[in-house]
Parts: C-alpha cells; sequence; structure tokens
C-alpha cells in the first residue's frame, strides 16, 4: 500500500521481495531501503526479542527468524538503513502525519486494534482474556485534530479507509510483542 501511495507499482508479492513468509519490520525496511524510499525507523527492541517465545504467534517460527532477523539489524548500518532505538509518542506521530510530509506504517496487535471498539469508543481491557497476540501492520494515512482520530489503511478491512482513536491506536501499537515499531515514510 505505501510503495503504491508512492507511486511505486510491484507485481511482485512482500513475501518474494523479503524471501521470508515471516516479515519483521526490518524486512521491510530492507525493502524500503531497496526502493530508494525515505524512512526512519523507530523500535523500542533492536534485534528479536526471545521473551516473545511463549506467544503463539511467535511460537512456531521464532526460532528459524531469530537468526535472520538478528543478522539483518546487525547489517544495517553497511545497508545504509538508520533505526532510532526509542519509543515515538501518538502526539509525534500526529504531528508528522498532519505535516503532509509523512505515512507510517505501524506494527499493531490486531486483536487490540480490531476487539477494543465499543459504539466508537475504544475499551481499554476488551478483549484482553480472548486470542493472544497476532502482528499485524496497518498504514496510518491522515489525523483528525478535532475527533483525536487516525486514517489508517488496512488490507484485512474490507473498508478502503477505517478511522481509529489515538488512545486505541496507542494500545495496540504498544502491545507486547509489538516492539513499539514504526516506519515513518517521507512523502517528499
Amino acid at each position: 500500500m505505501v510503495l503504491r501511495t508512492i507511486g511505486i507499482e510491484t507485481v511482485d508479492t512482500l513475501a518474494d521481495l523479503c524471501c521470508t513468509n515471516s516479515i519483521w519490520t526490518i524486512d521491510l525496511a530492507y525493502l524500503l531501503q531497496k526502493f530508494s524510499v525515505k524512512f526512519s525507523y523507530y523500535t523500542v527492541t533492536l534485534g528479536a526479542n526471545p521473551n516473545y517465545s511463549d506467544e503463539t504467534f511467535y511460537k512456531y517460527q521464532l526460532p528459524t527468524d531469530v537468526v535472520r532477523v538478528n543478522k539483518l539489524f546487525r547489517e544495517v548500518i553497511k545497508a545504509g538503513i538508520s533505526i532510532w532505538c526509542r519509543s515515538i509518542s501518538e502526539e509525534q506521530i500526529s504531528l508528522l502525519i498532519l505535516s503532509g510530509k509523512y505515512v507510517a506504517i505501524a506494527l499493531v496487535d490486531q486483536h487490540k486494534l480490531s476487539r477494543s471498539w465499543v459504539e466508537d469508543v475504544c475499551a481499554s481491557g476488551l478483549g484482553d482474556s480472548g486470542p493472544g497476540y497476532t502482528g499485524h501492520y496497518i498504514v496510518i494515512c491522515e489525523y483528525d485534530t478535532d475527533e483525536d482520530e487516525f486514517k489508517i489503511r488496512d488490507h484485512a478491512s474490507s473498508r478502503k479507509q477505517d478511522k481509529v482513536t489515538s488512545r486505541c491506536l496507542s494500545e495496540a501499537r504498544k502491545s507486547f510483542g509489538t516492539d513499539e515499531d514504526i516506519l515513518l515514510i517521507s512523502l517528499e
């Protein structure tokens, strides 16, 4: 979705371009670099977090991914990729999106993003007793200051765009398993 947004048409699937079916944010960073896209990568964890091994989402793939993902992180400087090891707030994201110069790819917990809505209100903790973490990428396109909502594109949704409150996005983005990964894509 982001590549099309910035004018890059590709017929290859993401898995083919990344040479894996287990896509991590570091894979997306290398992909963006391959297409000469300007971006900033923020994460709170450099490498694959071994503490995720108990999460069903990671359990079967993590042992194989650890080696590959950690190797990609070790080679970022040689690849010309800059990674900022820190959190970025929804307020900071909103200001960057409002500038019109950025869109973002964010790793979220799909369950927290999709199950936390009750009559358009984020109900903190709703769905916590359900299935565990499920990693999912969304594109953050716009921000509505009056409603404190982000407009997102979600390939898993039947709608062209969805809206999510800043609070809901924060909860889904900062969930255990996401490392608060976000790629800020320059539109310039």
